[in-house]
């Protein structure tokens, strides 16, 4: 039984797929303050143009440059395991893959994203790129690409993951980044909060408005903002995951797979994975495709489609997405990275449409999932790749139950060594799951009442 695939350096795919041109229903275009459609200039204090093009973008194709595929070969192709311990261990029909994206330097997906994102604005002249981290996977991740590509990195990381996971700030240090908790008192909106709500745990909104302020209030012109989820261009570098799992699959003789997993906050890891699929069901196969997202944050299973801003302070484009709304403050779970108020508008236009299905879970379950992983498979995963475990496992228990071997694929988007504290609160009993009620939902969605529609 082959238990890992693996590519060849030659095998890499040579494009990204981007999944707009392909989607049943187009995209509505983001808007600006005035309510009309957004023009690529209107980007450009905030983007390189060369990414701009991406994000407008309706080539189904997009070549990867060589020289970002040169950085990439130092951990791609990455691999595909085969659950095995796992599936004994629950007992299950089903076979489980997962595509091991923690074995990149900073431990996650996010480098995909990353290292092309510092290349293109390194290519238009760009010497300084600022962001927010949520985990700190995307802060680490933009810090490990600056370092290789010789530009400057500031990351505005949120407060309550700041405090949780020190780790993480040493390793952007390490790799040349600054990282400050957000809201912090070096940006005019940080300090307009932190006046309203000195204890708030900050949240991923607020830190994107932080970031956003500091690269456009930069008078050389020389720095740009860089996102590592939600965007089209985003979800684009990050297909290299699913394109890469559509050969291994291929290699190993997998000729269908029943079910695609991944943890989504953002949706980058998850489109990464599962956006490559989603184009075989718009034509004609037969897959289960699931985000997961938490309890506590349900922006797929509970939010509205909206048009709504990327961040608190509304300095952003209008999207349209599901969103729980921009004021949005979430609760302090562990899984950082999947706080966000919104979801990427390629994903939402994928639940409009029906070719993917939502499921939102508890900390308590996802935490668990990680454990028995732990004990199953060997690796400690991250707070957030815990969903998509407990997800896999579910869909693998639903398999024993109907007696069906299914083969199940999930994104395994990063490993959990630097969010250890959390599994050491959850090992005492410290953590709670929390449901989003309704009233708090209705609060919240009623600042966004007088925004266009979709």
């Amino acid at each position: 039984m082959q238990i890992k695939v693996l590519l060849n350096e030659d095998e890499i795919p040579r494009q990204w797929y981007n999944l707009a041109p392909d989607l049943p229903t187009p995209l509505p275009p983001p808007l600006g303050p005035d309510g009309k459609p957004i023009t690529p200039d209107m980007l450009a204090p905030v983007f390189p143009m060369n990414l701009i093009e991406q994000e407008v973008s309706a080539e189904r194709w997009i070549d990867i440059p060589e020289e970002i595929l040169e950085i990439l070969y130092r951990w791609r192709p990455t691999p595909l395991h085969r659950a095995v311990a796992l599936e004994k261990y629950l007992g299950t029909p089903a076979k489980i893959y997962y595509k091991n994206e923690s074995v990149s330097p900073p431990g996650s997906h996010k480098p995909n994203t990353a290292v092309a994102q510092v290349w293109y604005n390194k290519q238009f002249g760009i010497e300084k790129l600022t962001t927010e981290t949520g985990a700190g996977q995307w802060g680490s991740a933009l810090s490990f690409a600056c370092a290789l590509l010789g530009l400057e990195c500031k990351v505005f990381m949120v407060r309550i993951s700041f405090d949780q996971k020190p780790f993480r700030k040493i390793m952007m240090e390490t790799w040349g980044g600054k990282c400050v908790p957000s809201p912090s008192n070096e940006t005019e909106t940080g300090r307009r909060i932190l006046a309203e709500q000195p204890d708030t745990p900050g949240s991923l909104g607020i830190a994107i408005s932080e970031a956003i302020e500091e690269a456009v209030s930069d008078p050389t012109g020389k720095t740009r903002y860089s996102l590592g989820s939600v965007l089209n261009h985003v979800m684009l570098h990050q297909t290299i995951i699913g394109l890469e799992t559509k050969k291994q699959l291929e290699k190993i003789g997998e000729k269908k797979v029943d079910v695609i997993i991944g943890c989504a906050g953002g949706g980058s890891n998850f489109a990464g994975l599962a956006f490559p699929f989603v184009y075989d069901k718009i034509h004609g196969a037969e897959i289960d495709i699931i985000p997961v997202e938490p309890a506590s944050c349900p922006t797929m299973t509970k939010a509205p489609y909206v048009y709504d801003f990327g961040d608190t302070a509304e300095m952003t484009p209008l999207m349209p997405m599901h969103s729980l709304g921009h004021a949005f403050i979430p609760p302090p779970i562990h899984a950082g990275g999947l706080r966000y108020h919104g979801i990427a508008p390629l994903v939402s236009g994928a639940i409009n449409d029906g070719l993917i299905s939502p499921r939102a879970l508890h900390q308590l379950e996802s935490y668990e999932a990680a454990v028995t992983f732990a004990r199953t498979e060997g690796i400690i995963v991250a707070p957030e790749t815990s969903h998509a475990v407990a997800a896999a496992i579910q869909e693998a228990k639903k398999a024993k139950e109907e007696g069906k071997e299914k083969v199940i694929l999930f994104n395994l988007s990063g490993h959990g060594l630097m969010d250890l504290s959390g599994y050491a609160k959850y090992f005492d009993g410290e953590l709670q799951d929390y449901a989003l009620p309704d009233e708090v939902l209705k609060k919240f969605l009623k600042s966004i009442e007088g925004l266009p529609k979709p």
